[in-house]
């Protein structure tokens, strides 16, 4: 009989655990603040260029 092939061993768990506190603490708040901060700098511009949201004034 023949040996089955070696199987990739898997990351460990502590490399794991690592990853997913830096990405879920670290990386995507940074994330968030950064799409949430530019999309209200976007709209920050295209009022100052195209005047406030509403019915035109007289």
């Amino acid at each position: 009989m023949s040996k089955p092939p070696d199987l990739p061993v898997p990351p460990r768990r502590r490399a794991e655990i690592i990853t997913f506190l830096v990405l879920a603490f670290g990386i995507w708040p940074v994330v968030a603040v950064g799409v949430v901060g530019g999309y209200g700098f976007l709209v920050w511009m295209l009022q100052i260029i195209l005047g406030p949201p509403g019915p035109p004034s007289h």
